[in-house]
């Protein structure tokens, strides 16, 4: 059991930043809901997926981010009720015009259609934080059912500052919640991901078993969800 305690060091880091990673990527599913659907709720999004973590750190977390949705969601009943307001002085103005038919009436935002939709740098992000997940998930996987078992057997170096790296990352990007610096933060988990599956692979490519080469391809398949940038 000692011989495995890198590599259990590692995946712990790893398993916190994946349980931020399912809170932000759940967060942003429920944002979108929300533009379409103004009643939904956030406990509505499906629950991010299980990473065998418990105990008051995970409640913290989600404590953190809980208050953070709050704030926003404030943010945004403000700018609707003066989005309200605006709408009601436009139809007072257009009842106004009505009166006077040789006046032009003024132009009702209403008619302008839907919601706006998202921008496609917003689509950009939830889709790179979503192949993220996926990505940190499948490492997750991989590491317990894989990779704890072939150390047991022959340690292979373990890159522990990546993974802390990692989780430092994601917490810090939790804390941003969009705008510039999560983008940035974003991209930065992205290339973190990537060195540590990389390293991975490379540490393990000394052992000739075939067990190895397995472990190796599955390596090679969550690098092909995270495309070079």
């Amino acid at each position: 059991m000692a011989r495995s305690v890198p590599l259990f060091v590692s995946l712990n880091h790893q398993q916190v930043a994946l349980q931020t990673l399912q809170l932000l990527h759940q967060q942003q599913q429920g944002e979108d809901a929300r533009a379409c659907h103004p009643h939904y709720k956030l406990d509505q999004a499906s629950p991010p997926l299980s990473t065998g973590m418990s105990g008051p750190a995970l409640h913290d977390m989600g404590q953190g981010l809980e208050a953070a949705r709050s704030s926003r969601v404030q943010e945004q009943e403000e700018g609707r009720r003066a989005a309200s307001k605006t709408s009601e002085e436009e139809e007072e103005c257009g009842s106004q015009a009505l009166s006077n038919p040789g006046e032009p009436r003024p132009k009702d935002s209403r008619q302008q259609g839907p919601a706006r939709p998202r921008t496609l740098t917003q689509i950009a992000v939830h889709s790179m934080l979503s192949r993220i997940v996926d990505s940190t998930s499948q490492l997750v996987s991989v590491e317990q059912t894989l990779l704890l078992p072939l150390f047991k057997e022959h340690p292979f170096p373990i890159h522990l500052k990546d993974s802390v790296e990692f989780r430092n990352i994601c917490s810090h990007m939790a804390l941003q919640l969009e705008g510039q610096q999560f983008d940035r933060d974003l991209h930065a988990a992205h290339q973190c991901l990537r060195t540590i599956v990389e390293k991975l692979s490379h540490s393990l490519a000394v052992f000739p078993s075939d067990l190895y080469a397995i472990a190796r391809a599955s390596l090679r398949q969550i690098l092909q969800n995270l495309p070079e940038m």
